[in-house]
């Protein structure tokens, strides 16, 4: 029988429906004021204008909830993840682009109509002598250009920085924006309640964009001025880097999350990548252990004890916050064994670790894992072969391998970390399995716009 430990209290709501229902509560609470003020305004007698007008309300809307998304704000990332706010700034994305579009179709073939005049005249017409239009236009091409390389096969041809110097072109199109509707948008026009709105719905948004992406992470550094003091080889192609500074006890990181690292040398200090803490916070040191797959990582090993950190962080909804039940499972895939690490440390009953390798020497971190879990009583299983390798069982972290090691797994909640192939896989085995989907936890450590 399997030991079972007491759970600390939890709330009646999980923190990630608590999170979404804030949200979603904000967005619909927003579209719904600026409907209401859309009326008030006053419609059009051509349908094709009104609705092109309020299209145009709409896009900017789903531009502020888009910087609202990846604002980084602690309350919403520990809660939601930012691989889930970055899928949904993604598909906000396309709702943006869409509605965009629409509100130029829908103007310009509306005037058009009115003026019994051709579209392209009509567009040239309005451009002359609609006050803000050619700031419109122009942000309109810089939306098709961020919306297009952020398009997956531009994505993956580009280097992070120059896809992120190419995202910062958004801000320039939501300033052209916004003065343009501020101009010349009916509902704003000759009525303040409606423009103090749009004034505070979009100074509010920058001011918490340039608190959680700027001030936050200066204040941070400024404050802890983390250093490296030791870089500790794991394998031939794997080192763990361990970072030292002040009052570390009152950084906010849990064990499960990451953070954006900058390594303060002449050739890298502008490189930013995202690594999970490989223990949990001790409030004296933290700690990063990293495989050598790019040449950022790979550089670990040469740097020099000293070297400043610059930290942005710490990031992810991959922490005990999210346990709901007394036991766990821990399902770790290569490199992806850092968080699965750290979260060893902080989870609470009975665990069992699932470490899935290629070839037991792949396996890092394996004698400090195995003394964990000796310490506390937590049953660690190695499972290596090729990916294709079968047990007695089927495949390795198929549905019915997966009854076998942990027989109570749908009891238990599941953290999931590893190759997109591995997590997927794990994934649909435990929905075989009628796992709730409130208890599987998975997180995709990456950076976002």
């Amino acid at each position: 029988m399997t030991p079972i430990a007491a759970a600390p209290p939890r709330p009646a709501v999980s923190p990630r429906v608590t999170a979404k229902v804030w949200l979603f509560a904000f967005l619909g609470a927003n579209v719904a004021l600026v409907t209401v003020f859309f009326v008030n305004g006053g419609l059009s007698d051509n349908p094709l204008i009104s609705a092109g007008r309020l299209a145009g309300l709409y896009a900017a809307q789903a531009m502020a909830f888009q910087l609202l998304l990846v604002a980084r704000l602690p309350w919403l990332d520990r809660r939601l993840g930012m691989d889930r706010l970055t899928a949904w700034h993604r598909w906000t994305g396309f709702t943006l682009l869409w509605t965009l579009l629409a509100h130029v179709v829908l103007i310009v073939f509306g005037y058009a109509s009115v003026e019994d005049r051709g579209p392209v005249g009509e567009l040239v017409q309005l451009a002359d002598t609609l006050e803000g239009l050619l700031r419109a236009i122009v942000a309109f091409v810089l939306i098709l250009v961020v919306g297009a390389a952020s398009a997956r096969f531009a994505r993956k041809r580009m280097a992070y920085e120059t896809w992120h110097f190419v995202h910062l072109y958004t801000y320039a199109a939501v300033l052209l924006a916004f003065t343009h509707q501020i101009a010349v948008g009916q509902s704003f026009t000759g009525h303040p309640v409606a423009r103090a709105y749009w004034w505070t719905l979009w100074l509010g948004t920058g001011a918490v964009v340039l608190a959680g992406r700027v001030g936050l992470p200066l204040w941070r550094n400024l404050r802890h001025q983390l250093r490296v003091v030791a870089v500790v080889p794991e394998s031939p192609d794997t080192v763990s880097v361990y970072m030292t500074g002040k009052e570390l006890d009152r950084l906010p990181a849990r064990a499960g999350q990451f953070f954006l690292w900058r390594f303060l040398t002449k050739d890298r200090w502008w490189q930013a990548n995202p690594f999970s803490l490989s223990a949990a916070p001790d409030g004296r040191t933290l700690r990063l252990t990293a495989k050598a797959v790019g040449e950022s990582s790979a550089n670990l090993r040469s740097l020099r004890v000293g070297t400043r950190v610059f930290a942005e962080g710490p990031y992810g909804a991959f922490t005990t916050i999210h346990q709901q039940r007394p036991n766990a499972l821990l399902v770790a895939g290569g490199v992806g064994i850092t968080p699965i690490r750290a979260l060893l440390e902080d989870i609470t009953g009975h665990v069992v670790v699932l470490y899935r390798v290629r070839t037991p020497q792949d396996a890092v971190l394996l004698p400090e894992l195995r003394g964990l879990a000796k310490a506390r009583g937590a049953i660690v299983h190695v499972l290596s072969g090729p990916s294709d390798q079968r047990g007695p069982h089927g495949p390795l972290l198929g549905t019915e391998s997966l009854h076998a090691l942990v027989p109570d797994v749908d009891d238990r909640d599941v953290f999931v970390c590893g190759p997109p192939g591995m997590t997927a896989a794990v994934l649909r085995s435990l929905r075989e399995l009628r796992v709730p989907s409130a208890r599987v936890h998975a997180e995709r450590f990456s950076l976002a716009a």
